[in-house]
């Protein structure tokens, strides 16, 4: 599907954005040159009449992302949580897209409902409401189990959704392919690979069943931190289009006027939003992946509520190490040592100059420190940023772009809840304690009793490959007939597998 017919895909996006007055306003938002906005006009007013008219009672840019479909749903939710970007009042018009779009009939609903689970809604459950919440994927309503008599929210996929995606997907790899062709320079961002993961993540999303799985997982994971609550699926009413779980009363974390009113400490909660997710990444590998305000609730009592787990980040352990010792370098001011650590990890060619590379990050992460965070631009942060990866030849590591979007995701709520929130000083907590447990003497001691356990299991055979070694080497040593100063390499290596065996046998009768 990946053709030519894309084009008008394309154009008609670009046009949709020309005559909605969206291009204008995120121009104006994001203090384009002159000269830019000048050639965006250009380009857009030969195809305005293509566009998409959308819903007029809307701000631009959020009328035309709603008319383009749900994958520019999806990129507006995440606008809409960087003011420092975009500007406090476009990041306020986007919150709109987080769930207050147009639902569906609940009439639809409820037959979406009987095909899935094949039971009548009014036998499941004993009281159904009207959509209480709506936004790209699904829309959500408060119902009770009929029998038990517990409140849940049943969430229930959108007609035809899945077609939707794929079709502006479909553009987004014609678009991609396209920019590799014309635009060499940006292979080392891999826009292909960006594209497909983000097509496995969305994909993901479209199916419930694995939704109530990770929303299980993640509630196994948490079940232990103090202040968080994760509703829980329940099983027999869930299925591939339809899930159902527990219902959490609270105040969405976009309404701070009825946070103000509830006496919710702001600050403290922010703080907490950014914690929680760091502590998520690097103690279990497995977070929420689509933290925006819309997916965020707190209760009167301060406890966060985190819902809507279709998508979820997960990373191996290597990862979350690298990831703790860039993040905890950068805060200690050691740009040395993250310079070290994209080296050791392959993240930059090893025939660059790693101390060129260490003064680089030095003009990166200096601005940050010492300054007001309200006066922090992450914008142009995010461009030097650019300029030095692809200066040393830095290649986008696609396993880690749900992370990195999730983390700036992260931020952007944390610094609608506080303004003036240090980002370090928040983080430096979570990072710390991570490295001690993980990264230090203890860890190298759980690791190694890890290497003992797996050494044990081969115990019994310990022996018998250690009498083939020596065979094969004696044998190796005779045919090839190995030079004298050669011959030595041989030696060390049956010592060290009878070492191996004595330490296994000992590790296996202990």
């Amino acid at each position: 599907m990946r053709g030519p017919h894309n084009i008008f895909r394309l154009i008609r996006t670009l046009a949709t954005m020309e005559r909605t007055g969206a291009i204008s306003q995120v121009l104006t938002a994001v203090e384009a040159p002159p000269r830019v906005r000048a050639a965006a006009r250009i380009l857009g007013w030969p195809f305005k009449w293509l566009g998409l008219a959308g819903d007029p009672s809307l701000p631009p840019l959020t009328r035309a992302l709603t008319a383009l479909g749900p994958a520019y749903i999806k990129f507006g939710q995440i606008l809409s949580t960087r003011p420092d970007i975009v500007g406090a009042e476009l990041a306020r018009q986007l919150t709109y897209l987080q769930d207050q779009l147009p639902p569906f009939s609940t009439d639809t609903a409820k037959a979406m409902i009987e095909a899935e689970l094949g039971v009548r809604v009014d036998e499941a459950f004993s009281a159904f409401s009207e959509p209480v919440a709506a936004a790209s994927i699904a829309q959500v309503h408060k119902a009770e189990v009929a029998g038990t008599g517990q409140i849940v929210a049943v969430k229930v996929l959108r007609p035809n959704i899945e077609r939707a995606f794929r079709k502006d997907i479909d553009a987004f790899f014609f678009a991609a392919a396209w920019i590799e062709r014309l635009a060499p320079f940006s292979r080392r961002l891999r826009p292909l690979d960006v594209v497909r993961h983000f097509e496995g993540v969305v994909l993901g999303e479209l199916d419930l069943r694995l939704e109530s799985s990770a929303a299980s997982e993640f509630g196994d994971n948490t079940k232990n931190d103090v202040g968080l609550i994760v509703p829980q699926p329940v099983w027999h009413l869930s299925g591939r289009t339809v899930m159902t779980i527990g219902w959490a009363e609270g105040i969405g974390l976009n309404d701070l006027a009825a946070m103000d009113a509830a006496g919710i400490d702001r600050p403290a909660l922010g703080a907490r939003v950014l914690q929680m997710f760091l502590s998520h990444a690097l103690r279990d590998g497995f977070f929420h992946g689509d933290m925006h305000q819309g997916n965020l609730k707190v209760t009167p009592a301060g406890e966060l509520i985190t819902y809507d787990f279709g998508i979820m980040g997960r990373i191996d352990e290597y990862t979350r190490k690298v990831y703790a010792e860039i993040l905890m370098g950068f805060i200690a001011k050691d740009y040395r040592r993250v310079a070290e650590v994209h080296f050791e990890a392959g993240y930059v060619p090893a025939d660059r100059d790693i101390d060129e590379f260490a003064r680089a990050l030095r003009a990166v992460g200096e601005p940050i420190f010492g300054m007001e965070a309200s006066r922090i631009s992450m914008a142009r942060l995010l461009s030097y940023l650019f300029e030095v990866t692809e200066r040393f030849g830095m290649e986008t590591r696609t396993e880690l772009i749900l992370l990195q979007r999730t983390m700036v995701v992260v931020e952007g709520v944390a610094r609608s809840l506080d303004p003036h929130i240090n980002i370090w000083q928040v983080a430096r907590p979570v990072v710390e304690g991570y490295i001690r447990k993980n990264l230090g003497p203890q860890a190298m001691a759980r690791d190694l009793m890890r290497t003992i356990r797996v050494l044990a299991r081969f115990g019994p055979k310990l022996p018998a490959m250690v009498e083939a070694q020596l065979i094969n080497a004696g044998h190796s040593t005779v045919v090839v007939k190995l030079p004298r100063d050669r011959a030595w390499r041989w030696w060390p290596l049956p010592a060290v597998m009878v070492a191996a065996a004595a330490g296994a046998a000992m590790a296996h009768l202990l």
